[in-house]
């Protein structure tokens, strides 16, 4: 089966209290795009933290003595380094520029995701809005996911994904950071290739490669395109977790 994945057109501009459930619906059917079982909506983070008010303006941040001590070495405005220490588990590095976190969702990733790019101020200078991650992916994508079950009355998996670097490889690629109707991981250990050998190890980040490829269609800069329709998933859907994907800390060689 092909793989086929469908940006959602002139989707509109997200404000805190939009219902994202009935926005996807109301782009779909301007589509006219039909909604089969088994079908997944790939959702930037951006417009679920914006829809849940995730918005912090720096003014209202007081930095404490850590934020102080962690700017200077990373060359950041000690609020955002408290903003980024709020979000935070731990430490794991610094450099200019950059603060590596356990953010406190489990998940390893810089400046505790919180960004600046497309956010709009609501008032104020734009350059002191920031936009944190949302507080339960997982549950933010469930909720999206109900939704849609009830208007199209058929199983479906909705993806919420942020864009994250990694430890051994330049550059960003999408990752999963809510997981709701699919597998985050889909274990192959017991299957036999095509040589008849049964694989012992492997498992697959499935919920990572479709963020991915979504990832690609959405783009990072002004394409304005923050939902993604598939078709196609070779995966059978189920319940799933972001916890699935996240490595312990035992077995984490890049720590």
């Amino acid at each position: 089966m092909a793989l086929t994945l469908t940006p959602l057109e002139k989707y509109p501009l997200v404000s805190p209290g939009d219902d994202i459930a009935q926005q996807i619906i109301t782009a779909l059917e301007n589509m006219q795009l039909g909604i089969k079982a088994g079908d997944i909506l790939v959702i930037a983070q951006k417009i679920i933290s914006k829809s849940e008010n995730r918005l912090v303006n720096l003014k209202d941040v007081v930095a404490g003595t850590q934020a102080h001590k962690i700017a200077l070495s990373c060359d950041k405005d000690p609020r955002l380094v408290e903003l980024i220490l709020s979000e935070s588990n731990a430490v794991i590095r610094t450099k200019p520029g950059t603060i590596i976190v356990e953010h406190r969702l489990g998940f390893l990733c810089a400046n505790a995701g919180i960004d600046h790019s497309n956010v709009k101020a609501r008032n104020g200078d734009s350059n002191e809005w920031f936009l944190l991650l949302p507080v339960d992916p997982d549950h933010s994508a469930q909720k999206i996911r109900e939704k849609l079950e009830i208007f199209y009355k058929c199983t479906l998996g909705v993806l919420i994904i942020d864009s994250h670097g990694r430890a051994w490889r330049n550059g960003i690629v999408g990752t999963s950071i809510g997981v709701a109707g699919l597998p985050g991981l889909v274990d192959m250990r017991g299957k036999k290739d095509i040589f008849g050998y049964s694989l012992r190890i492997t498992t697959i980040a499935a919920a990572d490669e479709l963020a991915a490829a979504a990832s690609l269609m959405m783009g990072q800069a002004g394409e304005g395109i923050p939902v993604i329709h598939v078709r196609g998933f070779p995966y059978k859907l189920r319940n799933g977790s972001i916890k699935e994907l996240i490595r312990r800390k035992e077995k984490d060689l890049f720590r």
